[in-house]
């Protein structure tokens, strides 16, 4: 390598050669330690000499450490168009390295290590279209996000320096590149909001010290733009180039929102459980609530979220508010993703926003005014037919993958919205409407969904807000009957012990409150009289909840509820010793629902007399033999068994929980 007063020479002697020479010069001489600032001085004094080269340095210059001050006096210099031109191929280049890396990093699989990973390679690449842009030896992954930032700076100035008669031809091919080189980390993510704030033509303050440290290289708010070049090639822009920008940043901006709250931890539906039932909150115990007020990175979240939706609202997206909710009711999940490629690279006004960005505008809009009380728009949804609609759209394909990697944000932001509606007794549209003017509601579908929710999450403070809110959906249908028919739906056909552990729950809590509307025998005997003298039985109606006060009832439900249990001993025997693990690693799957019914038995068979009252004949003696027996005679192997400490622990006090419980 040449030192550094031979790569001054060279570069500064060389500057009268023709354009393709003094390139090839620098290309020997750029990574020479300390020459860039030479190089800067030079492309900043020889204006000229950067709007030839000044594209052709971009790529070059980008691997190099320090090359920031470099780019960004050619993205000040050099010919707005060609720089643009590049900026989008270097872009794309990046995307590609992302690509690379992930190949190398797990075999192919990038979609195991990054989350935005499906997302852009999905909806912005066509089959065979990768590594179109690489010219040059692919940047190592811990240089992506630098050099990201850096371009998204250049994009920045240059756009304000381009005098285009369609500069939205160099914009929307430009958005593509950003969106396949996007990864949601807090650094790339502050760099998108630097570029979105310039675009948008809005001056809004940079993120604020409380909410956000980031701080990322932002040259067209930080530099001198009276420094800027005009655009030597300049023309007159048409009329309609304002809306068809303005379309396309639209579009970008809720891509842009729906990966970064999918891919972030927001905890939405958490804390507005907090809000709205506050004594659901542990004394002493630190809620979701002021996690976020208190910790740095939680407080990062909510900035980046908060501003990406300011710039939203800034690019006018409120105006259309009332159509968000047909839109995203009436249009499917997935885009067709040829026509999303073509219509930002033709710059349509009819390209299409993120639905995912949409729900959580929505969820954000809502949960904001209730917890932060921030003043935002209130679209008019409910939760049938609407809400209903949107978990079936991102969630019934296939639950266990959406929900626990695909779509992780945007279940929590449904939640968040579901609870906002409930809260706000937004339940049924006035249009939702049967020909008897009866409200179509489907609660046992929508029941189900949240129900997948609270199963497959992957964080338990979103499970914990979905079984809240799928107990409370549960409680309030009006129907006795039709609640009934869910908890047998649950029993019967579900295969996770953590959702039949709620069903039992909720089955206890229809049975305290069916008995509490119980009219008590003294009522039965006041019954008014008719003018004939006779007792007039249509005085006396059943309780509404007198299903769930049935013995009939309860003996449908006893062998879900209390399974037979009877092969943990018997297949013992057959093989004329014990296996401990087996039964322990059984009990570990299934405990969360076992210890629920053992608790369950406690309260039917040992409770108050009332709720003796409704266990139909013989069902003690069958619960205890088929049940209880086989689980305490399973003591003795659970002990013997290798591991699991803490489920240990869950099946002493379940079997201390059946010890105690007089079946007879």
């Amino acid at each position: 390598m040449p030192t550094l007063e031979e790569s001054t020479a060279a570069v500064q002697g060389a500057v009268k050669e023709d354009r393709f020479t003094y390139l090839t010069i620098l290309e020997y001489h750029v990574e020479t330690p300390g020459i860039l600032p030479v190089l800067n001085r030079i492309l900043q004094d020889d204006e000229e000499l950067t709007e030839d080269i000044g594209w052709d340095l971009i790529d070059m210059l980008l691997p190099i450490e320090g090359h920031e001050e470099c780019l960004e006096t050619v993205a000040r210099f050099g010919s707005p168009k060609e720089v643009y031109l590049r900026l989008t191929q270097s872009l794309g280049s990046l995307a590609e390295a992302w690509l690379q890396e992930d190949d190398n990093d797990d075999g192919g699989d990038g979609e195991a290590n990054d989350p935005t990973f499906s997302h852009n390679l999905t909806l912005f690449w066509r089959t065979g279209e990768a590594h179109r842009y690489q010219k040059r030896a692919p940047l190592p992954k811990d240089k992506i996000p630098g050099a990201f930032i850096t371009l998204l700076g250049m994009l920045a100035v240059v756009h304000q320096r381009l005098r285009a008669k369609f500069p939205s031809r160099y914009l929307g091919p430009a958005l593509v590149q950003v969106l396949r080189a996007y990864r949601s980390t807090p650094e790339m993510t502050a760099s998108v909001i630097n570029l979105m704030r310039t675009l948008s033509g809005r001056k809004r303050p940079p993120l604020p010290a409380r909410t956000s440290s980031i701080s990322v290289a932002n040259p067209d708010e930080d530099g001198d733009s009276s420094r800027n070049a005009p655009d030597p090639e300049a023309e007159l822009e048409e009329p309609e180039e304002d809306v068809k920008q303005r379309r396309l940043l639209q579009s970008f901006v809720t891509y842009i929102l729906f990966w970064y709250v999918n891919d972030n931890e927001m905890r939405w539906s958490a804390r507005l459980l907090e809000k709205y039932y506050p004594e659901r909150c542990v004394p002493g115990r630190k809620t979701n609530i002021d996690a976020y007020q208190d910790e740095e990175e939680r407080q990062k979240r909510d900035g980046v979220v908060g501003h990406l939706v300011a710039l939203a609202l800034d690019l006018g997206i409120h105006e259309s508010e009332g159509s968000f909710v047909s839109l995203i009711t009436e249009t499917p999940a997935e885009p067709d993703a040829d026509k999303l490629l073509d219509d930002f690279h033709n710059a349509s006004a009819e390209v299409q926003v993120s639905l995912g960005g949409l729900i959580c505008l929505i969820a954000y809009w809502m949960f904001s005014v209730d917890v932060f009380g921030a003043q935002h728009p209130n679209p008019k949804m409910y939760i049938f037919p609407h809400h209903l609609n949107w978990l079936e759209k991102f969630l019934q394909q296939d639950p266990p993958e959406e929900i626990s990697s695909k779509h992780v944000g945007i279940t929590d932001a449904l939640l968040a919205i579901g609870l906002a509606l409930q809260h706000r007794n937004l339940i049924v549209a006035p249009s939702a409407k049967g020909k008897g003017e009866e409200p179509i509601i489907n609660t046992m579908a929508y029941h189900h969904h949240l129900s997948l929710i609270l199963v497959f999450h992957p964080d338990i403070q979103v499970r914990n807000a979905a079984t809240i809110f799928a107990g409370k959906v549960f409680h309030a249908e009006k129907s006795d009957t039709k609640r009934f028919e869910i908890l047998e739906d649950l029993f019967a056909n579900c295969d996770y012990p953590s959702l039949k552990a709620c069903a039992v729950q909720w089955l206890k809590e229809e049975i305290i409150e069916a008995v509490k509307s119980k009219p008590r025998p003294s009522e039965l005997e006041a019954k008014p009289e008719s003018e004939s003298g006779e007792k007039d039985s249509t005085a006396t109606t059943s309780s509404p909840s007198s299903y769930f006060t049935s013995p009939e009832s309860l003996d449908r439900l006893q062998h879900y509820v209390f399974p037979d249990l009877r092969f943990l001993t018997e297949e013992d025997q057959e093989k004329g010793n014990s296996n401990p693990q087996a039964i322990l690693e059984y009990w570990a799957v299934h405990g969360v629902f076992l210890l629920q019914a053992a608790n369950f038995a406690y309260f039917l068979f040992g409770g108050a007399s009332a709720y003796r009252d409704i266990v139909p004949p013989g069902m003690g003696a069958a619960v205890e033999h088929r049940f209880a027996e086989p689980l305490i005679g399973a003591a003795g192997a659970i002990r013997q068994g290798q591991g699991w400490d803490d489920e240990k622990a869950t099946f002493a006090f379940a079997i201390d929980r059946l010890c105690d419980v007089p079946f007879h």
